[in-house]
């Protein structure tokens, strides 16, 4: 204390010297009693101030000593009340576990089927006219207290309604999203859990987004024709093409190509099978023309020997008339000659009929080796990591093969059928030659 006064003078002296210095000692003198009696009236008034907060520091201190016993009593008699409910609490735990019995295993129960029955609401198609089921039951799947009545009753509805509307054709509407994206709303027919068709098109229902999306690509038009069937009947029966696997036999019914798509398949070769096979055909046709009309007429004239003069009997028999008189080995080679000039006409193109059918399945044979080199490039690049690569590569491969089989089968049958009918006339004609010669030998004969 007495050191932080002498201090605290020392610097008022020297701040007072700085700020007036005194003119001589005695003026100095007086000015140091001066400040001394001021300071000493002012450490005075400190230590007074000091003394009044101390008291006050005394007085909180205890006070606050009184509240922290406060406080402690509350503290142990809260302890006491905890530890008494702590008792109470798990005696009552006992009794609620006692009481529920057989509640806790259908909670468990609750929950199983809670969570299947979700499962099959999300993917469901039924959800589609009645959507939000599935988060009712994630909601009690989930949930960790017994349920109530209400939700049991809500279960067994949804539970319910499932089975019921499996069995049923209802229409109702709802937005549709076309393959382009715009939206519209549509009359949406929907057959149990199985399909839902709008407007003669086959529709999605997308779990994940809730909206119904057309198919961008529909499978043939015999199924699209019992879809519009079902929509403009309202009673009775309809066949009608139900998927029981809820859209995946549908997705892959919709992924097999077309036959157009399959000839594209084929390539250059299996364009050049498929001419073969027009080709074939348009000779086949010709052939069959010529072949009817040339029977047609020789059955005339067998009918009737006077039915005229434009047919191979005709012929035969305007040759045999003409050469009559002439020696029999004469007359049967004029015979021959005239049949010889009428068979091309009947066997014409029949010859090329059977080298198409031949061909065809040589081109097949082609494009299938040739499909395959490129098939086994693509692994040779791409390795084999992906199945349908390879799958796809062997599949567009063998389209060639049973393009050249589908053009040589029917071209062998009716090359057949054309050279059977061909032979057939020409038989014929040979028989009439040799009826003529042997009416000539009997007529040499009599003379």
């Amino acid at each position: 204390m007495k050191k932080t006064t002498i201090a605290l003078i020392s610097t008022l002296l020297v701040g007072t010297s700085f700020a007036q210095a005194p003119k001589n000692l005695d003026a100095l003198l007086l000015q140091v009693k001066n400040e001394r009696v001021e300071m000493k009236k002012e450490l005075n008034e400190r230590e007074k101030r000091f003394v009044g907060e101390k008291n006050k520091q005394a007085s909180l201190l205890a006070q606050a000593k009184k509240e922290l016993a406060r406080q402690e009593a509350i503290t142990k008699k809260l302890q006491a009340t905890f530890t008494a409910n702590d008792k109470v609490l798990g005696k009552l735990e006992e009794e609620l576990t006692i009481a529920k019995g057989n509640l806790g295993e259908m909670f468990g129960v609750v929950k199983q089927v809670a969570g299947d029955f979700k499962g099959q609401f999300e993917n469901s198609n039924i959800s589609a006219q009645y959507p939000g089921r599935d988060k009712f039951m994630a909601t009690l799947a989930e949930t960790k207290k017994l349920p109530g009545i209400d939700e049991l009753n809500k279960l067994w509805y949804e539970m319910q309604r499932q089975m019921t509307e499996t069995g049923k054709v209802v229409k109702f509407k709802a937005q549709v999203v076309k393959p382009d994206g715009t939206k519209s709303e549509e009359t949406v027919t929907r057959v149990g859990a199985f399909n839902l068709v709008a407007n003669g098109k086959y529709l999605n229902y997308q779990a994940s987004t809730g909206q119904l999306v057309e198919l961008p690509r529909q499978p043939q038009s015999k199924y699209l024709g019992m879809i519009e069937d079902l929509e403009g009947t309202t009673t009775g029966f309809e066949n009608f093409g139900v998927d029981p696997s809820k859209g995946q036999i549908l997705s892959m019914l919709v992924q097999a190509p077309s036959l157009s798509e399959r000839l594209q398949q084929g390539g250059l070769v299996g364009y050049v099978t498929l001419a073969l096979l027009f080709l074939g055909l348009c000779m086949v046709a010709e052939r069959m023309v010529v072949l009817n009309r040339e029977g047609k007429k020789i059955k005339e004239q067998l009918a009737n020997p006077v039915a005229g003069d434009d047919n191979p009997v005709a012929q035969l028999v305007k040759a045999f008339e003409e050469n009559k008189g002439k020696d029999l080995e004469t007359l049967e080679l004029k015979l021959e000659e005239t049949i010889l000039k009428t068979a091309p006409v009947l066997e014409k193109g029949i010859p090329t009929i059977k080298i198409l059918s031949a061909v065809a399945p040589l081109l097949g044979l082609l494009g299938t080796v040739t499909g395959m080199i490129a098939t086994f490039q693509s692994i040779t690049l791409f390795g084999t990591g992906d199945p349908k690569l390879m799958a796809g590569g062997i599949s567009s491969a063998l389209i060639t093969t049973v393009l050249g089989l589908v053009c040589a089968i029917p071209l062998l049958l009716l090359h057949n059928v054309v050279s059977a009918k061909s032979k057939g006339l020409i038989q014929i004609l040979e028989e009439q030659a040799a009826g003529l010669l042997s009416k000539r030998v009997d007529s040499g004969s009599a003379n």
